[in-house]
C-alpha cells in the first residue's frame, strides 16, 4: 500500500469513497502510540474502507510560552509510519488551509469541563483543541474518528462535543501505549535527557501504585461481601482461624467505601519521592475524576473513574492517566 499525501480539502474530497472512512488526528511526530491508533482504524475500516491520518500542528492549542515553535515537525517520517501502519492517506494541510481567514472569530467552547485540570493549567487549550477537531471532522467527513486514552480529558471533551452538537461520527478511544519501562508514549518524550527520563517514570509509577492500592481495596471489599458479618458466621470462622481476616475485610469495606482517597494517597507518595530527585518532578496535579465531567470523585463513588497526573520535568510537561472501576457496595452486608 502506498500512502497518498494530501495538502488541501479539495484533494481529500475528490477521493472516491468506498466503505467506511476512519480518521486518526495527530499533530505529527508520530510514534508507536499513533501507529496503534492507525492499525486500529485499519481494522475498523476494513479492507474496503479508508484510513486518513491528519497531521496538523494547531496553533490554537498552544498558550503563551508553550512549545509551538519547537514542536517537532517530521512529515516524511510521519508518512512512512502511517504507511506501515496501514493508512491510505495523510492529510497535512497548512495553517492557511485550516484557517483561511486567520484565527477564527467563532470557536467551540469547552465549557466548565474544559476549565478543570489541563484546562486550569493551560487556559484556552481545550477551546482551541475542540475548534480544530470540529473543523477537521468537517473537512475529513469520517464515519469514525479515533483518539488515544492518554489524553483522557481531550477524549472526554470530544465525545461530549460530538454528543452535544450532534456530530454524525462515532468516537473510539484507544488504550495508552507504553514503553517497556512504563512511560506513556508521547512526542514530547524526545525532549527528556536520560536523567529527566528517569524522573519522569514517576508519573506512571504513581498511577501503578494507585492502581495496586485500588486492586487491594476491591479485593477486601469483595471478601467482605462473601463473608456476612453475623455472630454465628464469626464463630464459625474463628474455629478455622479466619475471624481476624473477616473482621479486617469488613472494617475496610465499611470505613473507606470505594477508597478513592487511599488511591490518591498511594499515588502521591510516589510523586512526593520524585520531587526530591535530581532533576525534581514538579507536580501540576494529581486527580481521581469522573470521566463524564472531570470532577473529583468522593469516597462513596462507584463506577468508572480516571486517575490522572500532570507534571513538569525540566522544561518538559508530561501527562498520564489510568482508568479505574470502583465497585458497588450495595451487595455488601
Amino acid at each position: 500500500m502506498t500512502t497518498t499525501l494530501l495538502r488541501t480539502a479539495d484533494e481529500l474530497h475528490a477521493r472516491v469513497r468506498e466503505g467506511r472512512r476512519a480518521v486518526v488526528m495527530t499533530m505529527g511526530a508520530l510514534h508507536e502510540g499513533h501507529a496503534t491508533l492507525i492499525r486500529t482504524a485499519r481494522e475498523i475500516a476494513g479492507p474496503e474502507g479508508e484510513v486518513v491520518v491528519t497531521v496538523f500542528v494547531n496553533p490554537l492549542q498552544f498558550g503563551q510560552g508553550e512549545d509551538l515553535d519547537r514542536y517537532p515537525r517530521t512529515l516524511d517520517a510521519d508518512i512512512k509510519i502511517a504507511e506501515e501502519a496501514g493508512a491510505d492517506a495523510v492529510f497535512a494541510p497548512s495553517v492557511d488551509e485550516v484557517y483561511p481567514g486567520g484565527e477564527p472569530q467563532v470557536r467551540i467552547s469547552a465549557g466548565p469541563m474544559g476549565e478543570r485540570l489541563e484546562g486550569s493549567s493551560r487556559p484556552g487549550h481545550f477551546d482551541g483543541m475542540l475548534t480544530v477537531v470540529a473543523k477537521l471532522l468537517h473537512l475529513t467527513r469520517p464515519d469514525v474518528a479515533l483518539y488515544g486514552q492518554k489524553d483522557a480529558q481531550q477524549l472526554a471533551l470530544i465525545r461530549r462535543m460530538v454528543r452535544d452538537l450532534n456530530f454524525g461520527v462515532e468516537i473510539v478511544g484507544v488504550p495508552t501505549v507504553r514503553e517497556e519501562d512504563g512511560l506513556a508514549l508521547s512526542s514530547r518524550n524526545r525532549y527528556l535527557s536520560p536523567q529527566e527520563r528517569h524522573t519522569a517514570l514517576a508519573l506512571s509509577q504513581a498511577l501503578f501504585a494507585g492502581r495496586d492500592r485500588h486492586a487491594a481495596q476491591e479485593a477486601l471489599r469483595a471478601r467482605a461481601r462473601e463473608v456476612p458479618a453475623t455472630h454465628a458466621r464469626a464463630e464459625a470462622l474463628s474455629a478455622i482461624g479466619e475471624s481476624r481476616a473477616a473482621a479486617d475485610a469488613h472494617a475496610v469495606a465499611k470505613a473507606i467505601p470505594g477508597a478513592p482517597s487511599a488511591v490518591r494517597a498511594a499515588a502521591r507518595l510516589v510523586l512526593d519521592d520524585a520531587a526530591r530527585l535530581s532533576p525534581p518532578l514538579e507536580l501540576d496535579y494529581l486527580a481521581l475524576v469522573d470521566p463524564s465531567d472531570f470532577t473529583e470523585v468522593e469516597d462513596d463513588f462507584t463506577g468508572e473513574a480516571v486517575l490522572a497526573v500532570a507534571a513538569r520535568v525540566g522544561t518538559t510537561r508530561l501527562i498520564d492517566n489510568l482508568p479505574l472501576t470502583f465497585g458497588n457496595l450495595g451487595a455488601a452486608s
